[in-house]
């Protein structure tokens, strides 16, 4: 991991990183000598690590208390779109722009997107559990909507150090079903009930896939992009109080 800028606004420090050619963020709190429990915070399809959403996020996880990491996904940001990544966004609009289901394409993108982003989710976690202002004994939280979550579900089936998660904005695939029955971390699942990317039947049965036997489902009304600000603020504390915060030092 090779860190390359470093910027502190309202308390945040941000660093920005490179690790085997894949750009990321660590967000920590500016002023504390004790180490942060860590979440990992994917983006959503069409957005960055820097992203207003992502910015967002990580500031106020931080401002409660953890660190933050966030990457460029696949063909995202800073990283170059192949042919292939260009000819299934060129669909996706079309078919939008016609007015018709992109559901069934923007699986199937965002499935090919994960293959490549979950080995290199955990490789960064290998390293940044390695630096001394990364609280590691307590293990990560995950943190992220539409294909962020795509992403963080087949990661946290595959990966134990992930404890607690908040997903959302996501329908069932038979992908998905599959990496969800892997997830059993204690869990939230953020749907929006008039959502007109994600049919309404489709993410309560990705809800019902996880194998989690501690999982909440959040439903509001409104469309893909209109996650209530308490909602928001409900998956900070949540992430908060499963990675200890505020014990942290005191055990």
């Amino acid at each position: 991991m090779r860190f390359l800028s470093e910027t502190t606004t309202n308390g945040v420090t941000g660093r920005d990183f490179v690790h085997d050619g894949v750009p990321g963020v660590l967000w920590t709190p500016a002023a504390t000598d004790a180490p942060s429990p860590l979440v990992l915070g994917a983006h959503g399809g069409g957005q960055h690590k820097r992203a207003p959403r992502s910015v967002d996020h990580a500031a106020r996880c931080v401002a409660a208390g953890m660190a933050v990491v966030t990457l460029d996904a696949p063909a995202h940001g800073e990283r170059p779109r192949s042919a292939e990544d260009e000819r299934m966004v060129a669909g996706i609009r079309s078919r939008v722009a016609a007015g018709q289901d992109a559901g069934e394409l923007v699986a199937e993108y965002n499935a090919s997107l994960a293959r490549q982003a979950v080995p290199e989710w955990r490789s960064v976690l290998d390293e940044v559990l390695e630096l001394p202002e990364i609280s590691s004994g307590g293990g990560a939280g995950f943190w992220g909507m539409s294909m962020g979550s795509v992403i963080g579900i087949e990661l946290v089936a595959a990966e134990p150090r992930v404890v607690a998660a908040v997903f959302g904005l996501v329908g069932r695939t038979e992908q998905l079903a599959l990496a969800a029955a892997g997830v059993t971390v204690p869990m939230r699942f953020l749907l929006q009930w008039d959502d007109q990317l994600i049919a309404r039947e489709a993410g309560l049965a990705m809800f019902d896939a996880f194998a989690s036997r501690e999982k909440a489902l959040h439903a509001n009304p409104g469309g893909h992009g209109d996650v209530p600000e308490g909602e928001i603020c409900s998956a900070v504390a949540f992430l908060a109080e499963r990675l200890g915060v505020g014990r942290l030092g005191t055990e």
